[in-house]
Parts: structure tokens; sequence; C-alpha cells
């Protein structure tokens, strides 16, 4: 894959000087996972035709999620809790029973039309990523982690400059959480190859415009080599 310095640079920066190097001080930096829940890697498919070749279709995705991203989120943990830094979860979930406290956008007909109460297993972090007891997990009924959480006093306190973003999906939550986090002036990496979209097309195609302005994109090599202890 090419250097970031050069991958995904959208119409805006095609001539954007050349970047100083990333250097993330692990005592300003957190790791922030989106919604890498269990509704989205179902163990096995379903029963009705209908939905089969709905799950058929999003075979993609699911190969990306469990080969790609899964194992890419394990390493940027492991990093993270060896230099004893700071891990932080966002979820979809509703806090009622029939969803009635979700945000319109996760309410309209259609894909983010999900019924997830809190205490659904749908609703859990994935095993293969499960936070620790002792690491922070926020509810959200948007699609920004900010949106309605405490995030950003969060971070705030925990003396937080700089956020890496992974997770799903490129082009909804964890887009629109990227935009919120670079509103409110952090300094954001977003992992390409720790993200996901519904298509490699969408991912694509969202990366290059979050590139350069509302955040950086890096692989999770990249990232791992710029972040000091």
């Amino acid at each position: 894959m090419p250097s970031w310095r050069t991958a995904y640079r959208s119409f805006y920066y095609e001539n954007l000087p050349d970047l100083p190097d990333i250097v993330l001080p692990a005592t300003e930096t957190a790791l922030l996972v989106i919604d890498l829940q269990n509704c989205y890697l179902p163990e096995a498919p379903p029963a009705d035709p209908a939905a089969l070749a709905e799950w058929t279709r999003w075979a993609p995705f699911r190969e990306r999620l469990s080969s790609l991203v899964l194992p890419n989120t394990q390493r940027l943990l492991a990093r993270f809790r060896a230099l004893g830094r700071d891990v932080l979860f966002a979820r979809i979930a509703c806090l009622t029973p029939d969803g009635r406290d979700r945000s319109l956008s996760q309410a309209r007909p259609g894909f983010n039309n999900l019924l997830l109460p809190h205490t659904a297993a749908e609703s859990q972090i994935l095993p293969a990523v499960a936070p620790l007891p002792h690491e922070i997990v926020l509810t959200k009924t948007t699609d920004s982690a900010l949106t309605g959480t405490a995030l950003r006093l969060l971070l705030h306190n925990l003396r937080v400059r700089h956020v890496v973003v992974c997770g799903i999906f490129t082009d909804q939550c964890v887009a629109s959480t990227v935009r919120s986090l670079a509103d409110e002036s952090f300094d954001v990496i977003v992992v390409d190859d720790a993200c996901a979209a519904g298509t490699d097309e969408l991912h694509r195609a969202e990366l290059t415009i979050l590139n350069n302005i509302y955040c950086q994109v890096l692989t999770t090599d990249e990232t791992l080599q710029s972040l000091r202890p």
C-alpha cells in the first residue's frame, strides 16, 4: 500500500506539499474502537431464503471484518494496553426495549434501522476485541460517538490530544465520529486496514474524503510505528 503521505489524496489535496512525520506520544494518545458488535458478525446464516440472499450479499464485508479488521484491531489493542494507555469503545445500543430513544438517523427505514437494546447479546462488543473490565464503553444512539455521550469530556479529562480510530462503518459511524473529533480540535488517525464499510469502494471513497482535512489515514503498521512510549 502507498505511504500515508500519498494515499487517499482527494482533488483538494492533490498538490499538498510533503507532510512531516507523524508522532503519537503515547501519554497523549487514546484508541477508540467503534461499533465492532456481535450483530455484524452472525455465527450462522439465516434459514429464511430472503434473509439468506441478503446475508450472502454481505459476505465480502464479513470477510474483511474477520480477516483484516479484527486482527489489526487486536494488534492496536495489544500495543495500547502494553503501553498502559487509554482504550475506549463505542457501540450502538438503545436504552429502551422498543428503541424510541434512538436518533432519527438510526430509526429511518432501511439498513440503519437497528433495534439493539443495550442488554441484548447482539449489541455487545465482539469477543475477539472485547474490552477489559476497566476500559470505558460508551453507548450511543447516534452515528457520532461524541453526540449525546461524554466522550469529549472523557478525552479532555484523560489529557488526550490524539485519537486513533478503528471499527465500522467507515462511511457512517467512523466518519461521523472523525468529523466530530476534528471539529473539537483533536488530532485524529483513522486506521485504514482496521476499518470497513459495506463495500471496499465505499471504504476507499470515504477515506479519500476524510484524509488530510479531518484526519490522517494510516495503516496499522504505520500507526504502530508512529506511537511513541
